[in-house]
């Protein structure tokens, strides 16, 4: 199985987080992951293509916002909230609450 890498989230800039963020798409992930805790890949509310999904998913890894870990052959996703407290205070309820 696939294995993610995650990155340090010391070097990850507010650029890159919020260019993760300004998809639609993404936003959507984003925000079934805040409801729901963890989900795999098949279990978001997303209607694009596999391909289109794991480039949002590979998106939001790399910008630090979620990780993906694996739980036999299914990639469960959750939010990394220490990206939130520690270096983003105050964008996951913004996350949550803007429409």
């Amino acid at each position: 199985m696939k294995s993610y890498e995650h990155p340090d989230l010391e070097g990850i800039p507010l650029a890159r987080v919020m260019q993760a963020l300004s998809d639609p798409c993404r936003l959507s992930i984003m925000r079934a992951l805040i409801s729901n805790q963890e989900l795999a890949c098949n279990e978001l509310p997303v209607e694009v293509a596999k391909a289109t999904l794991n480039h949002h998913m590979s998106v939001l890894r790399e910008a630090g916002l979620i990780v993906t870990r694996v739980e036999g052959t299914r990639g469960m996703n959750v939010v990394r909230e220490e990206a939130f407290t520690e270096y983003f205070p105050g964008l996951l309820s913004l996350i949550e609450n803007c429409d």
